[in-house]
């Protein structure tokens, strides 16, 4: 039995005036995803425990069939796991943006205009946080560059308790009151500071401000905690299984978990992707040693922060013809039963640009279980809702893909 989750970042959303009231689910074109919801079963699922924050890190640790109450300790653990830092139990971990700062009255009073920098490359990023380390690195702090915006802090042997704000939560908005407060806001503050000061000027910032692009003259800290303690997929569900991302946290959860993690060449985390070559590395997995692949695709998410709706229907009508539709067309002629999920970790919806902790559509598909036959249905926020199939637990879902668990034991009213 072959098993795949095909997860759209943040593809859910809320109608939008410029689609006609529509969401950009109900807008694209996704004959594929239609065909399985067709088939197979539709309906919604909480990916969120009720009082947790819907971030990635959380929606997709519960996808993934992680209780996010039992095992998340924090979203930078995971990232720094992610690029093989190895922490130790009592350090912490923040994750860091390089972002666009605008304003000319200092850190406190700048407005969040880019939290990812025009997207700076990772090369460039370099460079920075070699700036940031010349000032700041010790025996007891250090920042390692990660992927493109995306960097890691460490402290060593640490306290936690920071009350942050992630940056993508206040695009276009004023940071004032939005700077670390609590356990180590000194330190962060005062390498905000810094970078403020210096960034700005740095010969990377100043030819990318020369060729039109957004500089990278901040950084933000988001993210805190410590080294997570994920039980072994394998173990869990029996499955050798791999992930396909181009983020660092869903890497990193994978590494966590003991899964193969597939590095995509192509593969950028927005709508400039490959999406072909990630539907291509997931056959290549589950024609050799994968029971289980999961095939994480960032673009509608990042379109949803950028209130980019063309691109947003664009990312999702890509993950349908690059990614489900050959990976659905090997495991048809694969010779095995196999078993399919369809959804998105969270909404991202375009009208406030960042996540909200609301169900999500799902579909699960399984090919001893199909109908054949019957009504066609469109895969969207609305039929999905219209269907009364409502997943209480996001982490549930690996029981129910893999036949563990039944879905009406499952579903409500």
């Amino acid at each position: 039995m072959k098993y795949v989750i095909f997860l759209g970042d943040g593809m859910a959303d809320t109608p939008v005036a410029e689609l006609g009231g529509r969401t950009p689910l109900a807008v694209a074109k996704h004959p594929h995803m239609d065909r399985l919801a067709s088939a197979g079963v539709m309906g919604l699922v909480r990916t969120v425990p009720a009082g947790m924050k819907p971030g990635s890190d959380t929606a997709n640790l519960s996808v993934m069939g992680y209780d996010p109450e039992i095992y998340y300790s924090g979203r930078s653990p995971l990232e720094a796991a992610s690029i093989g830092i190895d922490l130790a139990p009592e350090d912490v971990a923040y994750r860091c943006n390089f972002v666009t700062l605008a304003g000319e009255g200092g850190l406190s009073d700048a407005v969040m205009e880019d939290y990812s920098a025009g997207e700076i490359s990772s090369a460039e990023a370099r460079q920075l946080v070699e700036v940031i380390n010349a000032r700041f690195a010790s025996d007891r702090v250090h920042l390692y560059p990660g992927v493109s915006y995306r960097q890691c802090l460490v402290l060593k042997g640490a306290e936690t308790g920071a009350v942050l704000t992630p940056p993508h939560d206040i695009s276009g908005q004023s940071v004032k009151g939005r700077l670390p407060e609590g356990t180590n806001a000194a330190l962060l503050k005062a390498m905000m500071e810094y970078a403020c000061e210096t960034l700005g000027r740095h010969p990377v910032n100043l030819e990318r401000v020369r060729q039109g692009k957004r500089p990278a003259n901040a950084v933000w800290f988001w993210g805190e905690g410590r080294k997570p303690a994920l039980a072994p997929f394998e173990s869990l569900y029996g499955l050798r299984g791999a992930v396909i991302s181009a983020v660092d946290l869903i890497q990193g959860i994978g590494k966590c978990a003991g899964m193969r993690v597939i590095p995509v060449p192509g593969a950028t985390g927005n709508y400039h992707t490959d999406f072909a070559a990630k539907g291509r590395a997931a056959i290549e997995a589950l024609s050799t040693d994968c029971d289980f692949v999961y095939i994480h695709v960032e673009a509608p998410d990042e379109c949803g922060h950028q209130r980019q709706i063309p691109e947003k229907v664009y990312s999702i009508e890509q993950i349908d013809e690059k990614i489900v539709a050959p990976v659905m067309e090997y495991l048809s002629r694969c010779g095995e039963d196999h078993a399919v999920l369809v959804l998105p970790d969270h909404p991202t919806p375009l009208a406030i640009r960042t996540h909200t902790g609301d169900p999500v559509p799902f579909i699960l598909y399984r090919s001893n279980e199909a109908e054949t036959g019957g009504p066609k249905v469109r895969y969207c926020e609305e039929t999905a809702a219209e269907t009364g199939v409502f997943v209480q637990r996001g982490d549930s879902l690996m029981n129910l893909l893999t036949g563990r668990e039944k879905l009406l034991q499952n579903a409500a009213e």
